[in-house]
């Protein structure tokens, strides 16, 4: 089971913000999980919400601003920035288009092209990229590629994740739902669970079989976890 670092160590840092990728590369995570969004000018960027309110008081909308404005109210990472981090060191992506925006499956396009762009570093590297969305759609379009697809669950009434060979779900269905992990698990199947900050979901993440979990704590949970391994 990895440790990846949900938007960075972000329990430590501004989430999804360079010190907090830094940071997670000395905490020790195995990878890095990001949501992406594309700005007006079409440039790539780490950010989860679909505005600037929460993050920076601001009520600029990512979709309808180009990257300069944002920068000017907000730390925004792009996405080559945070590939260039990934790279250096080494650590694995699991990176979420979001959905549903206005540029639709561009996302997934503009995403697509820059992990072509840069696909001998990432191989020269040894880092693996999964490609996460609750739209099966973007999913579908990025399976095609080659990526590895992971539908994300975060209600139980969806079933569509039996057509998927990678999943990630919540682990606060895994925890008020002890029947729920025998019917997600498949042989061969990854498992990506978010977003897991406490010893005992990590052991709930850890019977289930997951491939991954993803963390705001990873230095913590990667302590954990060899407790965990070893007995």
């Amino acid at each position: 089971m990895l440790i990846y670092a949900h938007r960075g160590a972000s329990a430590d840092f501004p989430e999804m913000s360079r010190a907090a990728y830094l940071g997670a590369v000395d905490q020790g995570a195995d990878g890095f999980e990001c949501d992406l969004r594309l700005t007006k000018d079409r440039v790539l960027i780490c950010w989860h919400d679909n505005d600037l309110v929460r993050m920076a008081g601001s009520e600029l909308q990512i979709a309808s601003s180009t990257l300069a404005q944002l920068q000017d109210r907000a730390e925004i990472l792009t996405f080559d920035e945070l590939l260039e981090i990934a790279i250096t060191h080494k650590k694995n992506l699991a990176l979420e288009t979001k959905h549903p925006v206005p540029t639709g499956g561009a996302v997934e396009r503009a995403l697509l092209q820059r992990l072509s762009i840069h696909e001998n570093r990432i191989r020269e590297a040894g880092i693996d990229i999964a490609i996460m969305s609750f739209s099966w759609w973007a999913i579908n379009r990025v399976k095609r590629r080659g990526f590895t697809g992971v539908y994300l669950i975060a209600h139980r009434w969806q079933r569509l994740f039996n057509l998927f060979d990678a999943i990630g779900p919540g682990i606060f269905l895994l925890r008020n739902d002890s029947e729920l992990a025998p019917k997600l698990s498949r042989r061969g199947r990854k498992i990506f669970i978010w977003t897991v900050n406490t010893t005992s979901d990590l052991e709930i993440a850890h019977r289930a079989g997951a491939s991954v979990v993803m963390s705001d704590k990873p230095g913590e949970m990667k302590a954990h976890l060899k407790l965990i391994q070893n007995g």
